[in-house]
C-alpha cells in the first residue's frame, strides 16, 4: 500500500541522520531511536498483510492515522535537517536563546509523536499480526510501448464503408459501450486510417470530460486547428471555428462523451459535405442526442478468443521475443483469459502485469487464483484486472500513481511536472547512478509499462514520456483508494474538492480563490486554473508549488513572492511562463529546503539575486530561455546540483558574475545547458573546465545566433566532458563545426542533436587521423532540424559514418542528398531496414527535449 512507501522513506530519513550523526540526531538520538523502531515495525506488519482494505473498517481507519503521524514526523525532521545544514551559517540559529527554544520545542514533539505511535503500534498488532508473511514479489522494469491495436477488423471495416457512403451535408456515428470494451482503440484506428487521411482535409480528436465547458471545447478545437485562442475573445469563438473550417471536410472526434447540454452542441459545427463527427460514450442516449437525427449508432464486439490471445501475448511476452514459454503456460493464460470476458483493457492490464515475471509457471498460478478472486467480487474483468494490477505495484509506485487522482478526466499531464512532483514529495528514493529525474522518469515508465498509465507522447530515441494520460476506469479505480487514504477528497462527479485533511490539490476553476485558507495540511499544490489564488502563509506543509504559465502581473508575482518566501518547507517551486515574474527577490534564501527551482521561459526575468546560491539543497535550476545577462557568483556554493539550464558565459573579469570555472565545483552535475553570446569570454585556460566535470552526462550549447567569428574561436577553445552521452548544439550560425566535436573526444557520445545552425561542412575526423578511412560514429541517435546549407549524402551517413545509428530526426535540410523521405520525418533502423514513421519526435525545440526535460 502506498503507506508502506510513505514509512520506508521516513525511515530512510531518520537512519541516514542516525547514520552520519547530524547535530539534530545527536540531540534528539534517542527519540529518534525509538521513532526508527516503532515505524519499522508498522512497516513489517503491513507489509506482511495481504491486503488491508480487505481487513474490513477496523482496519481501513487506520490508514489516515498512520499517514497522519508520519506526516507530522516527516515535518518536524525536515525542521531539524534545515536548522543541522544552515545553522553555522546564519546567527539567528546559533543564538543560544533560539537554539535552547528550538531543542526543547522538538523535543516535545517527538515525543508526542512517539507516545502516538506506541499507542497505534499495540492497535495494529491486534487487528493484524494474526496474518501470516507473503513472500515479496520482485520486479523487472523495462520500457516498452505496444502500439498495436488488434481485433476490430469488421467494426472497421463497418465504419470505413459509413464514411466512404456519407454524402450528407454533416455525418455522426455513434460508438458505444461499456468501459473497457475499446471504443476509443477503435476510434483511433478510425482516425489515424488512410481512408481517413485522403476523404478529409482536417482532422481534430477532441477527448472530453465529465465536466467541460462550451468554452473550453471550442478554445481546444481552435487550438488543434493552429489558431491562437488565447487571444479571442468568448463571443468570437464561434464565428473563428465557422470561419478556419468554412466548407472543408473535416473528421473530428469527440471522445468519451458522459453528458451533453444540447443548446450550443448542434450550432459548433459548420455544415460541410462529406464531414463526420464520431462520438464515444458509455451512453447510447447520450450519443443519439448529440447525434440529432442524423447518427448511426455502432457497437464494438468483444475480442474473440483468438484475438484475446492475440493482443494478450503483445503485453505479455514483450520481454520474450513474442512467445510464450510454452504449453503450460498457455494453458493457464487461457484460464485467465475467461475472465476478461473479451474486453481489450482487461486483457491488456493482466497481460503487462504476466510480463512482470512471464517465465515463472508459479507466477502466473498466483496471478489465476488472485484474478479470479477478485473477478468473482466484482463480476467484472476490468475492474477485477486494474485491481490486481495495482495490488501487485511496489509500495513506491503506488503512491506515485495516486498522485495522478488530482488530474481531471482526460487531462494530458506533463512528464516533468509529475516527475518533479515525486522529487518533491520524496518518493524518489535517489541512488548515486542516476539523477533525481531520470529514476522519477523511470518510475513512470514503470507504470506505463504496467498499463495503468497511457503515454500520449515519447521522446523517439529512447523512450522518455513526455506527456501522458489515464484511462478514466484507471482514474475511477485510484481516485477511490486515495479517499480511502485520505490523500484527498472527490465529490461525487469524481472532482476534486478542498478538505480540511486534503494533502494533495489540483486548483481548477470551479473552486474558490479564498477555499485554500481551510486546507492548512495541503502538500501539493498544482495550479490547472488561470483564476487567481491566494496564497497564505499557513500552508507551512507545503512540499510542491506549481505556478507555470499562469497569467500574473508583476505586482501579482511581487505578493506571490512574500507567500512563497514563508514556505520553509517548500522543495519543488515552478513559475515557467509567467510573463509578470521580473525578478527573484532576495529572500528566496529563506526557502532552504527548496530542491527543485524551475523558472523556464520567463521572458522578462532579468535579475537572479546572489541569495539564490544559499540554497545549497537544490538539485535542479531551469533558467532556460530567459533573458538573464549573468548569474550572481557563488554558484559553487550549489553542491548537490544535478541539472543546470541557462547558464550565461560571460566576461570572466566582472566580479558580479559567475564565472564558468565555478562549475567544477558541481561535483554531481550530469545536465549543463550554457549559452554563448557576444558578451561571452572564454581563455585557453578556461579551455578545460568541461572536461573537468567527470559526471557530466548531456551538454546542450545555445549560441544564440551569434554570428560573430570570435564566438567559433572560443568554442574551439573548449574540450567535451569525458562521459558525454549527449550533445545539444543550438542556434550555431557557421560553417564549421566546434573542433573538439570529434571521434577522438566526443568517444562515448550516443546522440548527437544539430538545431538551426549555418554549417556545411560535417567533417568530424580528428587532427591525428586526418588520412584515416575509418572514421565510424558509434551515435545512436542524431537530429538535424532547420541546418539547410549541411552537405550530407545520407547513405553513405548510415552505412559507413554512423553504422550504429538506429533513429533520426530530420527536418530542413534541402541539401542532406539521397534521404530517401520529405522533410519532417523521423527515421527509424529495424535489423537491417529502414523504417520511415510518418511523423516528427514532437514540435519542441531540442532545447526542451534534453534529458532534464
Amino acid at each position: 500500500m502506498a503507506t508502506e512507501a510513505m514509512l520506508s522513506i521516513l525511515i530512510e530519513k531518520i537512519f541516514t541522520g542516525l547514520m552520519y550523526q547530524a547535530r539534530f540526531a545527536l540531540d534528539y538520538k534517542e527519540q529518534l531511536e525509538a521513532m526508527h523502531a516503532k515505524l519499522d515495525h508498522i512497516r513489517t506488519v503491513l507489509s506482511s498483510t495481504d491486503n488491508l482494505k480487505n481487513r474490513g473498517k477496523d482496519a481501513q481507519k487506520y490508514l489516515p492515522r498512520i499517514r497522519k503521524l508520519i506526516y507530522e514526523a516527516e515535518d518536524i525532521l525536515t525542521d531539524c535537517l534545515i536548522r543541522d545544514e544552515y545553522q553555522e551559517e546564519e546567527s539567528c540559529w546559533s543564538s543560544s536563546t533560539h537554539g535552547v527554544l528550538f531543542r526543547y520545542k522538538t523535543g516535545k514533539q517527538l515525543s508526542k509523536i512517539n507516545s502516538r505511535m506506541e499507542m497505534m503500534q499495540t492497535s495494529v498488532d491486534k487487528l493484524l499480526s494474526s496474518n501470516p508473511p507473503i513472500n515479496q514479489e520482485n520486479y523487472l522494469s523495462q520500457d516498452y510501448d505496444p502500439s498495436e491495436i488488434v481485433g476490430f477488423v469488421e467494426d472497421v471495416k463497418t465504419i470505413k464503408e459509413w464514411i466512404l457512403s456519407g454524402e450528407e451535408e454533416l455525418n455522426r456515428i455513434g460508438i458505444v459501450g461499456m468501459g473497457g470494451i475499446g471504443k476509443t482503440a477503435l476510434a483511433q484506428k478510425i482516425f489515424r486510417d488512410e481512408v481517413a487521411d485522403a476523404r478529409f482535409e482536417k482532422k481534430i480528436w477532441l477527448s472530453v470530460s465529465q465536466n467541460f465547458s462550451r468554452d473550453q471545447i471550442m478554445r481546444v478545437m481552435l487550438k488543434k486547428l493552429g489558431e491562437d485562442s488565447d487571444r479571442i475573445d468568448e463571443n468570437n469563438l464561434l464565428h473563428k471555428i465557422h470561419e478556419t473550417l468554412g466548407n472543408r471536410s473535416y473528421l473530428i472526434v469527440v471522445d468519451d462523451v458522459w453528458r451533453m447540454h444540447l443548446d450550443w452542441w448542434n450550432k459548433l459545427w459548420p455544415t460541410s459535405k462529406r464531414s463526420f463527427i464520431i462520438i464515444t460514450s458509455r451512453d447510447e442516449d447520450v450519443a443519439k442526442k448529440m447525434g440529432v437525427d442524423i447518427l448511426r449508432i455502432h457497437r464494438p464486439n468483444r475480442l474473440n478468443a483468438n484475438e484475446s490471445w492475440s493482443l494478450f501475448s503483445t503485453f505479455a511476452f514483450s520481454r520474450c521475443g513474442g512467445n510464450c514459454p510454452g504449453d503450460q503456460f498457455k494453458n493457464v493464460g487461457r484460464e485467465i483469459l475467461d475472465k476478461c470476458g473479451g474486453l481489450p483493457l482487461a486483457i491488456k492490464t493482466i497481460g503487462a502485469l504476466i510480463a512482470q515475471d512471464v517465465r515463472s509457471l508459479s507466477y502466473w498460478k498466483r496471478i489465476k487464483k488472485d484474478f479470479r478472486e477478485l473477478a468473482n467480487e466484482s463480476e467484472d474483468g476490468v475492474t477485477a484486472s486494474l485491481q490486481l494490477s495495482y495490488d501487485k505495484l511496489p509500495s513506491h509506485l503506488k503512491q506515485c500513481l495516486l498522485c495522478f487522482s488530482i488530474y481531471s478526466e482526460g487531462f494530458v499531464i506533463s512528464g516533468e511536472q509529475i516527475v518533479h512532483w515525486w522529487v518533491g514529495e520524496g518518493l524518489i528514493q535517489l541512488p548515486d547512478t542516476k539523477t533525481a529525474t531520470d529514476l522519477g522518469f523511470q518510475y513512470l515508465s514503470d507504470l506505463v509499462s504496467r498499463c495503468l498509465v497511457e503515454a500520449v507522447h515519447r521522446r523517439g530515441y529512447y523512450g522518455r514520456v513526455y506527456s501522458c494520460k489515464m484511462h478514466d476506469l484507471v482514474r475511477d479505480m485510484i481516485i477511490e483508494i486515495a479517499k480511502d487514504e485520505a490523500f484527498c477528497s472527490f465529490d461525487d462527479q469524481g472532482q476534486q474538492k478542498l478538505s480540511e485533511e486534503s494533502r494533495w490539490l489540483g486548483f481548477t476553476s470551479h473552486m474558490t480563490p479564498h477555499s485554500l485558507k481551510n486546507s492548512p495540511k495541503l502538500r501539493t499544490l498544482i495550479m490547472m486554473s488561470s483564476a487567481p489564488v491566494l496564497l497564505n502563509s499557513k500552508l507551512s506543509s507545503l512540499r510542491v508549488l506549481d505556478f507555470s504559465d499562469m497569467k500574473l502581473n508583476s505586482d501579482e508575482v511581487k505578493n506571490l513572492w512574500k507567500t512563497i518566501c514563508s514556505l520553509k518547507r517548500l522543495a519543488n517551486l515552478n513559475l515557467s511562463g509567467v510573463e509578470g515574474l521580473k525578478e527573484v527577490p532576495s529572500s528566496i534564501r529563506k526557502l532552504r529546503n527548496l530542491q527543485i527551482l524551475v523558472l523556464r521561459k520567463c521572458n522578462n526575468l532579468a535579475i537572479i539575486p546572489p541569495s539564490i546560491t544559499d540554497l545549497k539543497k537544490l538539485i535542479v535550476l531551469d533558467l532556460g530561455s530567459c533573458s538573464l545577462e549573468y548569474l550572481p557568483c557563488g554558484l559553487g556554493r550549489l553542491v548537490h546540483l544535478q541539472e543546470l539550464s541557462g547558464f550565461p558565459v560571460v566576461s570572466q573579469a566582472d566580479t558580479k558574475c559567475c564565472p564558468l570555472r565555478a562549475l567544477l565545483e558541481l561535483e554531481h552535475l550530469r545536465v549543463l545547458q550554457i549559452n554563448i553570446n557576444g558578451k561571452t569570454e572564454i581563455s585557453e585556460e578556461n579551455g578545460d573546465i568541461l572536461s573537468q566535470l567527470e559526471k557530466l552526462q548531456v551538454l546542450a550549447i545555445d549560441a544564440e545566433q551569434c554570428e560573430e567569428k570570435i564566438v567559433s574561436e572560443m568554442l574551439d577553445l573548449l574540450s567535451p566532458p569525458p562521459k558525454l552521452e549527449e550533445l545539444y548544439l543550438m542556434r550555431y550560425h557557421h560553417e564549421t563545426l566546434p573542433k573538439w566535436m570529434n571521434l577522438e573526444q566526443l568517444s562515448n557520445l550516443q546522440y548527437l542533436c544539430l538545431e538551426d545552425a549555418h554549417i556545411i561542412d560535417f567533417d568530424t575526423k580528428p587532427k591525428s587521423c586526418e588520412d584515416c578511412n575509418d572514421s565510424k560514429w558509434f551515435l545512436e541517435g542524431l537530429c538535424l532540424k532547420h541546418v539547410p546549407n549541411l552537405v550530407l549524402d545520407w547513405g553513405i551517413l548510415i552505412s559507413k559514418d554512423m553504422p550504429l545509428l538506429c533513429y533520426a530526426e530530420i527536418s530542413n535540410c534541402s541539401n542532406l542528398k539521397n534521404y530517401p523521405y520529405p522533410n519532417e520525418y523521423v527515421w527509424r533502423r529495424n535489423q537491417d531496414r529502414d523504417i520511415h514513421t510518418g511523423k516528427r519526435d514532437g514540435k519542441s525545440p531540442a532545447s526542451n527535449q534534453l534529458r532534464s526535460c
